[in-house]
């Protein structure tokens, strides 16, 4: 796996999920349970990863939909 996205906004996570599934990308967003640490105020980022073999087409999918990815 490997890393797609970073956001701490969960509407884009949301959103890229939808576009990649669309696409027939799998995909698995973890972090997901770390606002038990931060108190739910949403200061760590959740990340998106997707297969190796599918991270090119993925981050085409961003790309074409203006989504900021990478590091």
């Amino acid at each position: 796996m490997k890393e797609l996205l970073r956001s701490t906004d969960p509407t884009i996570i949301a959103f890229a999920t939808a576009l990649l599934q669309g696409e027939d990308i799998d995909c698995f967003e973890v972090d997901v349970n770390m606002s038990v640490l931060e108190g739910g105020i949403g200061i760590f980022p959740r990340r998106l990863m997707v297969r190796a073999d599918d991270h090119a087409m993925a981050e085409r999918v961003m790309k074409d939909n203006d989504i900021p990815f990478g590091r």
